[in-house]
């Protein structure tokens, strides 16, 4: 989802961090495509405002309140994700929330539960424990459905004492127009790609497969790395399109459901931007086919038809029939004619 809350912070999002810090607001809207850093920069930006000796560019990083943060127990810091994300991103459950879990009475939630929601205007009511006032990190803010968005609403209007609010998301035009209404916009850096692909080699990337994983994300440094760590084989990448072609499902064996839609859609979008006289954005032009000779018709019917399969790709369905499925459909859709 994104790098890890203690590594150096991106170049970009700290030039970033540093211009939201010049500025005033009690509720900041980060917003922007995944894999641009809106949970890491929302992070630091809370950070920052609990930290006992903050300066320009950010938090101290080792004062009581950043220490606190680090190792999740600032009092004067909530945390609202939906139960999956707090397990993956290493931020403790409530006691309720971890025993229901752990008794197998339901799944970890994959949206922002009413009840952390109503926890947390409770906690914005509270007395700053630590003087430095309080601070409610909401990320991604989409996940909120629209009880518990409404429960928020409220507190974002008028906000009690000296509690500030980020929202962190990657997909805004979910959120309900009273939301963002309340909220100071701030649209994401896009890096240049040096300045990215220096970051993944920072960050353990082997510099021959830094370009690839880059092109495969779209020019999103944190899904490149999210890519790099998935396990599957980036040299593969360019060889997916062909393999398609042939109907040949060993192309993606072993990859999860959701990677495969995801690149599966990629490949659509290259080839629909081929159609339109523009260029790939996530396949280089070379590793495409030659001419393609896919319809319109079906190239969109394609994906229409992975647009949905996107929407329902975490239902608990069997992995290896649906990649045959997709396969399938692409293999049909690029070998279809005008």
């Amino acid at each position: 989802m994104t790098a890890a809350a203690g590594a150096a912070l991106a170049p970009w999002l700290g030039e970033q961090l540093g211009g939201l810090l010049a500025q005033r607001g009690h509720a900041w809207l980060l917003q922007g495509p995944s894999g641009l850093g809106q949970y890491r920069l929302g992070f630091e930006l809370a950070r920052a405002w609990l930290c006992e000796q903050p300066t320009a560019q950010g938090a101290c990083g080792h004062c009581g309140s950043c220490h606190a943060i680090e190792v999740r127990t600032h009092a004067d810091l909530c945390v609202l994700m939906p139960e999956t994300a707090m397990l993956e991103l290493g931020w403790p459950l409530s006691e309720k929330a971890q025993a229901d879990i752990d008794d197998k009475k339901r799944k970890p939630s994959k949206e922002i539960r009413v009840e952390a929601m109503r926890d947390a205007v409770e906690f914005a009511q509270r007395t700053s424990a630590r003087g430095r006032g309080k601070a409610v990190l909401v990320y991604p803010a989409e996940r909120m459905n629209t009880v518990t968005a409404n429960a928020l609403l409220k507190t974002l209007e008028e906000p009690p004492g000296d509690v500030k609010f980020v929202l962190a998301s990657e997909a805004s035009h979910q959120l309900l127009p009273t939301i963002r209404s309340r909220c100071l916009g701030h649209t994401m850096v896009w890096p240049e790609a040096p300045a990215a692909l220096a970051w993944l080699q920072q960050q353990g990337v082997a510099s021959a497969d830094a370009p690839a994983l880059l092109r495969a994300a779209g020019g999103r440094p944190d899904d490149a790395l999210g890519f790099a760590q998935s396990g599957r084989d980036p040299k593969l990448w360019a060889l997916l399109p062909r393999a398609m072609a042939r109907g040949d499902a060993g192309a993606l064996a072993n990859w999860a459901p959701a990677h495969a839609v995801d690149a599966l859609q990629k490949l659509c979008h290259d080839l629909l931007a081929l159609q339109a006289g523009a260029q790939p954005r996530f396949f280089a032009a070379a590793d495409l086919p030659a001419a393609p000779t896919a319809s319109l018709a079906a190239l969109t019917r394609w994906s229409r038809d992975l647009g949905q399969a996107a929407r329902t790709v975490e239902h608990p369905f069997n992995a290896g029939l649906m990649l045959e499925a997709l396969v399938s459909q692409a293999r049909l859709a690029l070998n279809s004619r005008p």
